[in-house]
């Protein structure tokens, strides 16, 4: 996770604002529209697509709040958090600060991979996911709908778990004979059978759901990735 804090483009606009103003505007005229030609379900589209991408990077953000104050406490220093995490560190520090000052701070989180609660349970799925389209190019069956999920644009519904489940089976089933793909094989078969038998509806109550799901997604990709 990297910081990416746009500085202002001018007076009274951040720079993520000019910048998706401006892909916009650029967008209407490359499709042979000026914006006054443009009509209104066109322009929610755009700006339904845009809130997606916004909402995905503000969660993300939280996120990576909560894991520097998580490593602080564990005794990571400052600068060492900061160059991980692509941040100055006096915003390293300032989220330290905040968690000494008990200023919004979340319980300390458990990282370990095998916690049976179905949000966590979930978010490693999503990461198995994630790490399946990434190995195959973005050309994998789930590759679709992890696009989605990742840009808020479906939701972790029963139904949609469901659905990302199938996709990743066959993903597995069309590559099973390949070596490289052992440990996503056995990574699924222990997150169905905690789907399937042993998951827990919620997980620690001061933390949300979302939260929970993008944590485990993160710490998945990470282990599969040592596999």
């Amino acid at each position: 996770m990297t910081g990416y804090d746009a500085g202002p483009a001018h007076a009274g606009t951040t720079g993520d604002d000019a910048g998706l103003a401006h892909a916009g505007t650029t967008g209407a005229r490359a499709a042979g529209q000026t914006p006054e030609e443009m009509t209104e379900e066109q322009v929610g589209r755009m700006f339904a697509g845009m809130n997606e991408i916004i909402r995905a990077g503000e969660e993300m953000r939280h996120l990576r709040a909560e894991m520097i104050r998580l490593f602080a406490g564990a005794g990571w220093t400052q600068d060492r958090l900061a160059r991980l995490a692509g941040m100055s560190q006096p915003a390293v520090s300032k989220q330290v600060t905040r968690a000494a000052a008990g200023e919004g701070v979340p319980p300390a989180a458990d990282v370990s991979l095998d916690q049976l609660d179905t949000p966590w349970l979930e978010g490693r799925l999503w990461g198995l996911a994630e790490e399946l389209s990434a190995a195959l190019d973005d050309d994998a069956h789930c590759s679709r709908l992890v696009h989605a999920l990742a840009r808020g644009r479906k939701r972790f519904t029963p139904q949609n778990v469901d659905a990302l489940r199938r996709l990743v089976e066959e993903d597995l089933r069309e590559h099973r004979a390949e070596a490289p793909f052992a440990p996503h094989r056995s990574t699924y078969d222990r997150i169905a059978r905690g789907l399937d038998v042993l998951a827990k509806k919620d997980g620690p109550e001061a933390v949300t759901a979302s939260g929970r799901r993008t944590l485990a997604c993160q710490i998945q990709r990470v282990r599969l990735h040592e596999a």
